[in-house]
């Protein structure tokens, strides 16, 4: 009984993931993905054991943060907070789930700074210019926000 729920769930989540996807535009997704800033470091937060810190301190170096999705099929990112140094910062995501995600990142007046491709099995990233402060960082699939697939962004 408990296994038929859980198979019958995760089917219902798969099937509305799938319904919100539909029709995708990601071609104009890449004009909101930038602003200017001058370079830092970064390094992943949370519960992530990737990422860490990108070369040098230096203004004018690029740095990453890595982001991941649960594995299974839970709602969730690995990490629930990541840090990174102004300036530009490459977000690469990974999502292993077959139901599609991305990480989108919003500034705290809740403006798009940019957002990586939904995928489905696979490995995405896109570079922004943040400027110091608080970011978030979530999926922008209908209802995965709500359901916790978002976290906080450090920029100092």
């Amino acid at each position: 009984m408990k296994k038929a729920l859980l198979v019958a769930l995760a089917l219902v989540v798969a099937a509305l993931a799938l319904a919100a996807c539909g029709g995708s535009d990601s071609s104009s997704d890449t004009n909101a993905e930038t602003q200017s800033q001058s370079g830092g470091t970064a390094e992943s937060g949370g519960e992530s054991t990737g990422g860490g810190e990108a070369e040098g301190g230096t203004a004018g170096s690029a740095s990453a943060v890595d982001i991941e999705a649960a594995d299974g099929s839970d709602l969730a990112y690995k990490q629930k907070s990541a840090e990174a140094s102004a300036g530009k910062v490459t977000v690469n995501f990974t999502n292993p789930q077959p139901i599609p995600h991305d990480v989108a990142i919003e500034d705290s007046e809740g403006a798009d700074v940019g957002k990586t491709e939904l995928i489905a099995e696979d490995s995405g990233s896109v570079e922004v210019d943040l400027k110091p402060g608080t970011y978030t960082f979530f999926c922008t699939v209908p209802g995965h926000r709500e359901a916790g697939m978002e976290g906080a962004l450090t920029v100092k």
